[in-house]
């Protein structure tokens, strides 16, 4: 598929649902403590952003289908709800109640006015350890790095390669089946940001791509494993994992963040 660049007018726009996905983050965020389920946080999300317009863009979801893997139901929640080993595409449950200690991986979707916004930011719950802590800080910058190579001229591998060098430089490995990827009217488009690579290799980077960077960085192997509701998506060795996801345009003058 052709990537489709975008206007300054679609950008404005895809920054508008941008600051949706934000403000629902700060929402969650005053939310999150030992006791609430995921499912609950689930709740306040939907109904803050259907009180705003929008209408999330998860709930229902099919991805398409993958050669070699099995169909993959609905997705049934509002909100992706990761919790320690879950690196991506938990399902929210009244089952899974938050504790002391735990991280949780939320990852928002969300359509308004027909376009998308899309973020990810793993929360702490309460205090947590110190190893989990440099966890959060390593993805969080490695977040920050792969956004420092997004200019025009530049390689979605730059990208990949800076994330890949200061993770597993400190002792983290990166998640490679799950990756970034362009959006716009539609969540899912052209391209695919890989967040391990080489230098100097794959797409130029151009003015008018939009796309989302979203490391999946664990404190062990990279290895997944699939769980039997075809979405849940853990560490092969339970060690914990943590994600942080913004939607950047490419202008000019470099990186626009459009969910900061």
């Amino acid at each position: 598929m052709a990537i489709t660049l975008k206007s300054a007018r679609q950008i404005e726009l895809l920054r508008e649902s941008g600051q949706l996905v934000r403000e629902t983050f700060e929402l969650l965020r005053t939310q999150i403590r030992p006791g609430i389920t995921t499912l609950e946080l689930d709740a306040i999300a939907e109904d803050f952003i259907r009180s705003r317009g929008a209408e999330p863009v998860y709930k229902g979801y099919v991805p398409q289908r993958r050669r070699g893997w099995p169909a993959t139901p609905p997705f049934p929640g509002t909100i992706c709800a990761s919790v320690n080993d879950v690196i991506c595409h938990g399902i929210p449950s009244k089952k899974i109640r938050l504790r002391q200690g735990d991280i949780i991986g939320i990852d928002i979707g969300l359509r308004l006015n027909g376009w998308i916004g899309d973020a990810c930011e793993t929360f702490p719950v309460g205090e947590i350890d110190e190893a989990t802590q440099r966890l959060l800080d390593t993805a969080r910058y490695c977040l920050e790095l792969g956004i420092e190579q997004a200019h025009p001229g530049k390689t979605l591998g730059d990208i990949g390669a800076v994330i890949q060098r200061y993770a597993e430089g400190n002792g983290f490995s990166v998640v490679r089946e799950y990756t970034g990827h362009g959006l716009g009217r539609n969540l899912h488009e052209d391209p695919t940001i890989l967040h391990y690579g080489e230098p100097g290799t794959g797409r130029k980077i151009m003015t008018g791509m939009v796309f989302t960077i979203e490391p999946m960085v664990n404190a062990g192997v990279a290895e997944t494993k699939l769980e039997r509701d075809g979405w849940t998506v853990r560490t092969a060795d339970g060690k914990r994992s943590a994600q942080f996801e913004h939607t950047l345009a490419i202008t000019d003058q470099g990186p626009l963040l459009l969910t900061a």
